[in-house]
């Protein structure tokens, strides 16, 4: 094995990490030191804008391995940043906080015409199922083209998904974001609304995709009588190792 291929077996997610660098910190350094006392709001907005985008470059240069995902994220921070330092209208805020779920969401419905829809790189994938087991027994019983239906209308819940993000950003950006970009005041309202975005945004997100997850694990063991244990990516490489 290559140093290349242990660095990459190496790489694990690491959620609270995230959470913490690329919300938690950035949040409260808008919070707490946007006065002219302390960074003043352009140095705060710098200062926090650096974390995630750090962070991002940071694992993309250690692991070499692309996220286009991850790479939107850091349009995202970007974009943001641009709008508090060149002082926007708070309007293009909320704008810029449905675009980027919004396009996503356009990405996933535009894959069901592709011969590749993003479901099978986001859910349906070698990473967390074992799809070539779980596709023998689907051509065992004929039931690949009632699985293929399936997945296409999985496919639709995974882009409400994200198109519920995206109005839920827009609406939580115009509540909350009103005083002028590039203002103390402006950076204290984007470190709440970015803290607010967790409970109210992120984790019903999950909590959906997670039921698309569950979806599509009740139509596999219907199709196919497979169980959890069988068609989880681990239990693949079981028949490998006793032999």
């Amino acid at each position: 094995m290559t140093d290349t291929d242990q660095t990459h077996a190496e790489h694990k997610p690491r959620p609270l990490i995230d959470l913490a660098v690329s919300i938690l910190i950035p949040s409260l350094i808008l919070m707490k030191l946007s006065g002219e006392d302390r960074l003043g709001a352009d140095g705060a907005l710098l200062l926090a804008l650096a974390f995630p985008l750090g962070w991002g470059l940071w694992e993309l240069a250690k692991y070499r391995k692309f996220n286009w995902i991850a790479l939107l994220g850091l349009i995202s921070v970007l974009l943001t940043g641009g709008i508090g330092l060149l002082q926007l209208d708070t309007q293009w805020l909320a704008i810029k906080e449905a675009a980027v779920p919004g396009i996503i969401g356009i990405a996933v419905l535009a894959s069901t015409r592709t011969r590749y829809p993003l479901i099978r790189t986001l859910l349906y994938n070698p990473k967390v199922l074992n799809v070539d087991k779980i596709h023998e027994q689907l051509e065992q019983n004929g039931q690949v083209e009632h699985f293929e239906t399936r997945l296409l209308r999985a496919t639709y819940l995974l882009s409400g998904t994200f198109f519920f993000s995206s109005f839920m950003n827009y609406v939580l950006a115009k509540w909350i974001v009103n005083s002028p970009a590039g203002s103390e005041a402006f950076n204290a309202e984007l470190g709440s609304m970015t803290l607010l975005s967790y409970p109210m945004i992120a984790i019903p997100s999950m909590l959906m995709m997670m039921a698309i997850f569950f979806y599509l694990w009740r139509t596999i063991h219907g199709l196919t009588g497979l169980r959890l244990e069988d068609i989880m990516a681990t239990s693949a490489q079981e028949p490998r190792s006793n032999k």
